[in-house]
């Protein structure tokens, strides 16, 4: 079994920070965050004119998407490890300085392979913002009240950036095209490197832990061996030779994955958490949630473009009350969640994404457009109301450095997720004639109302773990 005495990653004593220089800390580190949840989005409204520009079919969209989102699963602990051994300030300004130059190049990437190659890239810079910036957050904070609101802050911009990628995107790419979506982060990485250099101070953990370099090569083999044989398998067959290897090395990996984890004294992911059904429900909610919200942007992206002959910006802006739902939302469930317990916003989460996917099970060429918004509408309010009581349900009732490596693992679930979601809602469209996308993608959208079903189920986890902090 997993040791559950090895050395805790704690946070450093942090200096004595004025308030304004707190929060100047949590602006600069919340700007990564927007980064990253943009680019985990804002590419997804941009993928018909990459497609034309480049060449490419569906399916090499959707590695286009989920290239980023792989890599940026796969590495998520171990950059935070990195980040607490090397300190965290300079793997942040790491993280950016690979993630600019890496937008760069996709910016100026020539075909279809090298525009992959970049976006992975990017992942790689990535893993190395989010969970980094959190610890510094955390760690620039000391009073327990006021790192409680600056994490919602946190989780606010995070909804916010995924939810506003398809608006931005669309406006960027009718308005300069879409190697702007790319472009726009240049300035932003060296406005964040700048304001790092001289605002954020430099933190360690005093005892880090040990890096799992086993783990973590199993990790990112057994994703990207799944959401392969997702991508590739419709084209393919699922009975092809590759596709059963795919799903043999995602088997295999899985399985030596939580073989070597169970026998190292500190593993890159502590398995002993899923003992807990609260935390085991809030991992799969975590991962429900963003599938959903990936598939349905995909899904409503190549519908409006190709079926419907809306403009970028058009789609995107159809995406709008998705937005606004989800920001008005998010700070109201953090609030919700730290007076009642998270049972009540992942009820109201789960609903509203049944709900707006539901909308859609009957799609047709002609669905009147105020349902399209309204099912965008309802299926933001569900995201906006999830991420609080999903990370409350996760870490509920842990001592800090458990607490650490459970948001930690939310995290990578929710970025391996968003890559099943893109595989899925890929995988049903990708060949499909633009007359017959909307009847392609309805199980995909029964898929996103299915999501909804699955954060019902752990609303009634949340509240059945004995070492809860809510009834």
């Amino acid at each position: 079994m997993t040791s559950t005495t090895t050395p805790s990653p704690h946070l450093a004593p942090p200096p004595a920070l004025s308030t304004r220089r707190r929060w100047t800390v949590l602006a600069v580190c919340a700007l990564s965050m927007f980064l990253v949840g943009l680019d985990t989005t804002v590419v997804n409204v941009g993928l018909p004119a990459i497609g034309r520009d480049l060449d490419v079919d569906v399916r090499g969209l959707e590695w286009v998407v989920d290239a980023y989102t792989v890599v940026l699963a796969g590495l998520l602990v171990t950059s935070g490890a990195l980040a607490d051994r090397f300190g965290r300030r300079r793997v942040f300004q790491c993280g950016l300085a690979v993630f600019g130059t890496a937008s760069v190049a996709c910016a100026l990437a020539p075909g279809a392979g090298a525009l992959v190659a970049a976006r992975a890239a990017q992942g790689v810079g990535a893993s190395m913002l989010s969970p980094v910036a959190l610890a510094i957050v955390v760690g620039a904070m000391p009073d327990a009240r006021e790192r409680a609101r600056a994490i919602g802050v946190w989780a606010s911009v995070f909804g916010l950036s995924m939810a506003a990628g398809p608006v931005v995107g669309g406006a960027l790419v009718e308005g300069v095209g879409w190697r702007a979506l790319f472009w726009v982060n240049a300035p932003v990485v060296l406005a964040a490197l700048l304001l790092s250099a001289v605002f954020v101070p430099e933190s360690r953990a005093p005892r880090p832990r040990p890096l799992d370099l086993p783990g973590q090569a199993l990790l990112a083999l057994t994703v990207l061996a799944a959401v392969g044989v997702l991508i590739e398998a419709p084209r393919t067959g699922w009975t092809s030779p590759a596709a059963l290897a795919g799903c043999a090395a995602a088997v295999a990996g899985t399985a030596a994955f939580i073989l070597v984890e169970r026998r190292r004294a500190a593993p890159l992911m502590d398995l002993a958490l899923f003992a807990r059904p609260a935390f085991a429900g809030a991992v799969l909610g975590a991962a429900a949630v963003f599938t959903a919200l990936s598939a349905a942007l995909l899904l409503n992206t190549l519908y409006l473009q190709h079926t419907r002959g809306f403009s970028a910006l058009e789609a995107g802006l159809t995406t709008l009350p998705m937005a606004l739902g989800a920001t008005v939302c998010a700070p109201l469930s953090g609030a919700l969640t730290g007076r009642r317990g998270p049972r009540l916003p992942l009820l109201t989460a789960g609903a509203f994404l049944a709900a707006g996917g539901g909308c859609l099970v009957g799609l047709t060429a002609s669905t009147p457009l105020w349902l399209l918004l309204t099912a965008s509408l309802l299926l933001g309010v569900g995201f906006g109301f999830a991420n609080a009581p999903l990370t409350d349900t996760a870490v509920g009732g842990l001592p800090k450095e458990r607490a650490a490596v459970a948001g930690a693992i939310t995290s990578t679930a929710r970025q391996v997720g968003s890559a099943v979601g893109v595989a899925v809602a890929g995988g049903l469209l990708a060949g499909v004639a633009p007359g017959a996308l909307a009847a392609a993608a309805r199980p995909g959208w029964l898929t996103v109302a299915a999501c909804g079903g699955v954060l019902l189920a752990v609303a009634r986890l949340s509240g059945r773990s004995p070492d809860s902090r809510h009834p």
